[in-house]
């Protein structure tokens, strides 16, 4: 029986409870927002399944990469809509036309993050593009087990994590299966993610007064995009698209943008102000989550590649498995490049990210304050711990001489 006693142990796959054969195991969200598995003991026939599947029990081996490519797509318009170098849809399209299906994280009607597939070209827009939430799994596991059994080839992508709680959850090796993964930097509160959005919501709300004060104003999100590059791949925006109506029928479409460096969400989320705790010791890192392939931005492009650099966005593209086709591969513009310079500026491949000094002070004010307030405060009330930390280390080395 699966039993988690340390928060940290779990990463929220999900494996659990596909797995059971009495379906006694449920996701229950916990007051940070994150799920974690609870087991009916009255059903459980302890059968242990649950525990085979588990990927913080059962680690995979750290691997290298068979080879190492910055790539990108070749439609440009393909790859000015994606977060990078536009690399997961040409491999989704690959499949798709072989006749088999796509997993991969959406945004649902009311904007949570959740995975799910398609069995169409058109399908693949949906997964296309950062999200930066942990997604809600499902029974998506089983969905890809069905199709594999009966012969479809699929490809499904998700954290590290996700992947090795998929390969543990199959207990044998597909080979009509390909599983991408990419570089995580760790996942978000869904909790916090839904109150951001709320906010925003409410803030739209307030600043729509062009139908004038006495109309009553509908507002609806259309679309929400984290990596926008009209300000270039390196200093990516934030936009949300609403749709405004008033009860006179009266309607217009309304964006909103804001840089990564300036939004408050995006900033906590890199600053590890709130991810799972699992993220701080990530069971999949060192390329041991199983995938075949990894992508990823090319962060350091400029000081590797720097006369492909258009600052447009290029994808990292690491190939783990023999078992890859190069005809995928072919389909990119790509340039061969070594494992350490990925490394040397993307550390999370085998780095866990670590906890934010004020990551408790976060939580146990969330419900207390609003997140444009409470993100810059905990923010700036970590630098002036800093600060007092480094200004007490003097002061004792001073002493101690």
């Amino acid at each position: 029986m699966i039993t988690i006693l340390d928060k940290q142990d779990c990463c929220g796959c999900s494996a659990c409870i596909q797995v059971c054969p009495k379906q006694c195991i449920t996701m229950l969200e916990d007051e940070e927002g994150f799920s974690y598995p609870l087991v009916n003991q009255y059903n459980c026939i302890d059968c242990h399944l649950c525990e085979k599947v588990c990927p913080v029990l059962h680690l995979g081996k750290p691997r290298k990469p068979l080879n190492v490519y910055a790539a990108k797509n070749r439609d440009e318009k393909i790859r000015l809509q994606s977060s990078s170098g536009g690399v997961f849809t040409v491999l989704a399209e690959a499949v798709i036309n072989a006749g088999g299906v796509v997993f991969g994280a959406k945004f649902d009607e009311e904007w949570k993050v959740v995975h799910g597939y398609t069995e169409t070209k058109n399908g693949i827009a949906d997964f296309r593009g950062s999200k930066y939430v942990q997604s809600c799994m499902g029974d998506n596991f089983s969905k890809v087990k069905y199709f594999l059994d009966n012969g479809r080839k699929v490809l499904f992508s998700g954290t590290p994590c996700q992947v090795a709680g998929l390969k543990l959850f199959l207990r044998k090796p597909y080979e009509n299966l390909l599983t991408v993964d990419f570089i995580c930097h760790g996942v978000p509160s869904p909790k916090v993610w839904r109150m951001y959005l709320n906010e925003v919501i409410m803030n739209q709300s307030v600043k729509s007064v062009s139908f004038g004060s006495e109309s009553k104003k509908n507002i609806s999100v259309v679309s929400i995009t984290f990596r926008n590059k009209c300000l270039g791949w390196k200093n990516f925006s934030c936009v949300f698209t609403f749709s405004v109506s008033d009860d006179k029928g009266e309607k217009k479409i309304i964006s909103s943008s804001e840089v990564f460096s300036k939004n408050a969400y995006m900033k906590g989320f890199l600053e590890n102000l709130y991810l799972r705790p699992a993220c701080h010791h990530c069971p999949a890192k060192c390329l041991s989550s199983g995938s075949d392939i990894t992508i990823a931005d090319f962060w350091g492009m400029n000081k590797v590649l720097c006369d492909k650099d258009d600052d447009l966005g290029y994808s990292v593209l690491m190939v783990n498995s023999i078992n890859t086709s190069l005809k995928l591969i072919a389909e990119l513009d790509t340039t061969e490049i070594g494992y350490e310079d990925i490394l040397r500026y993307n550390s999370p491949i085998e780095k866990s990210a670590d906890p934010d000094i004020n990551r408790n002070y976060f939580f146990s004010n969330l419900e207390k304050k609003s997140l444009s307030l409470l993100i810059p405060h905990a923010l700036y009330r970590r630098r002036l711990l800093k600060l007092i930390y480094r200004i007490k280390r003097k002061i004792n080395l001073l002493l101690s001489q």
